[in-house]
This record gives C-alpha cells, structure tokens and sequence, in this order.
C-alpha cells in the first residue's frame, strides 16, 4: 500500500477528470490520500474533498499566496479547525524565501500558524524554501509536540538531520529523480526507515521526463521506485517504511 502524503487533488487541474485520477492512483496501489489547504478561499473544496474516505484533510495558509490572505484569516483558522476536528495536520503553512518583499510578513502568518498547531497539539506540513537552517531554528524554538513533515525536502543531509531531530519526517517527491539533484539525493540515502514519507504535491513537481506535465498521485509509485534505487532497497521496503512513517504522523486508521 502506498500514501500519497501531500496532493493538492482540490484544484481546477482536475475538475476534468478527478475520479479517473483517483483510479489511477488505486490501480497502482495508492490507497490513501493527504490533501493540503493552502488559502482560506480553498478551504471549503479541501473539506468537501475529505468528505471522501480516501482522503484526509489539511488546512493552512501557505506562503506563496500572501497577496490573497488577510489578518482574519488566522481566527478563520482556528475556527475551521474547531468545526473540522478530523483535520490531521496544520498546513500547508512555511516559508518561501523566494519572494523577499513579503518574508516579514510570512515569517509572522508562519508563527501564528505554529503556535496553533502547538496548543492543538496538531502537527505541522511545512512548505520551506531556501530557508532550511531558519526554519529549523523556529521549530526548535517552539518545541512542537506533535513534530511534522518537511514538504519537497530539498536540503542537505546535514539539514535532514536537524530536522529530524526536531521529530520532523521529510517529504520526498520528484525533485529527488533529477541527475542534478546530487545532495539532495546524498541526504536521502542518509535517512532512517523511519525519516520520510513519499508524496506527488500534485499536480506540481513533476519527475524527472515529465516535465512541462500535470502531475498525478499514480506517480508516487515511480518516485518510491526511484528511492528504493537510491537506497539500495527493495520498493516494498520503502513503500512500507512512507506508509508506516504517514500513519504515524497523521494519526491514521487506514486499511
């Protein structure tokens, strides 16, 4: 069994044929999915997404679409989560810093999010972009009971490290199938069987040869194909070890 742990299955890219990519993704053993938040005007498709027994609910507010929150959208938040207590992790929420006129910014909605996620005792999908080291020392700081997963780890394995300390598993996706990504491809050769979960972020990050196309939970299995090479593993090992690892994580009962 395979768990696509973090697919962003709520978008428009596939209004067109949602259940045909569900099929797919059953047909090559996907059995469950994790499908993240990322503003307050999606929430609503993310939740009637979950409504599904396949599919399990995130919500958060994610860096890249800083232009469309507003400071009440923390308190819809915690009011979201109050009325959705099934929601098994905080996020998507991070840090991108990519985009340096608004880091201020997204470093206070980031720590807002964190501390509830604290007092919930949720854990935390982090989105961390050219900002490993820092974000790490936040999380430190805030000593977050419940841990969560690094999404599209792209660090070094001195990085995953530090990150796994914290009680953090990391999300390995299509970025790890590129000849170019040597580091990143070092750390995950590096990683304990119980340090990461497999995941698409569909329809982005696309694999290696896909490029230029919409991406889709049946691809989990390539990525877990490519990971058991790197590693010198069987795919059942790792199929196993990314679906033990994400049950754990998000407090799942899935068959």
């Amino acid at each position: 069994m395979l768990i696509d742990a973090h697919c962003h299955l709520d978008l428009d890219d596939f209004n067109d044929d949602r259940e045909a990519v569900f099929t797919r993704a059953r047909g090559i053993g996907v059995r469950h999915f994790i499908v993240p938040g990322t503003t307050r005007a999606r929430w609503p498709a993310v939740i009637e997404l979950a409504r599904r027994e396949d599919v399990s609910l995130n919500l958060g507010l994610h860096p890249y679409f800083m232009e469309e929150h507003e400071d009440e959208d923390i308190e819809a938040l915690e009011a979201m989560l109050d009325e959705h207590p099934d929601t098994v992790a905080l996020g998507e929420c991070g840090i991108d810093a990519r985009f340096e006129e608004t880091l201020d910014a997204q470093w206070q909605l980031f720590d807002a999010q964190l501390r509830i996620a604290k007092q919930r005792d949720l854990p935390v999908v982090v989105h961390c972009v050219r900002a490993n080291d820092k974000v790490a020392k936040r999380l430190r700081q805030l000593n977050l009971s419940r841990g969560g997963m690094i999404h599209a780890f792209a660090g070094s394995p001195e990085q995953a490290g530090k990150f796994l300390d914290l009680g953090f598993v990391l999300g390995l996706g299509g970025a790890t199938t590129y000849e170019r990504a040597k580091r990143l491809q070092r750390a995950v050769v590096s990683l304990p069987n119980d340090g990461y979960v497999l995941e698409t972020d569909s329809p982005d990050m696309p694999l290696a040869g896909f490029q230029g196309q919409r991406n889709e939970p049946a691809r989990v299995a390539r990525v877990c194909e490519h990971i058991a090479g790197l590693r010198g593993e069987p795919f059942e090992q790792v199929a196993l070890n990314s679906t033990s690892n994400a049950l754990r994580l998000f407090g799942l009962d899935v068959g």
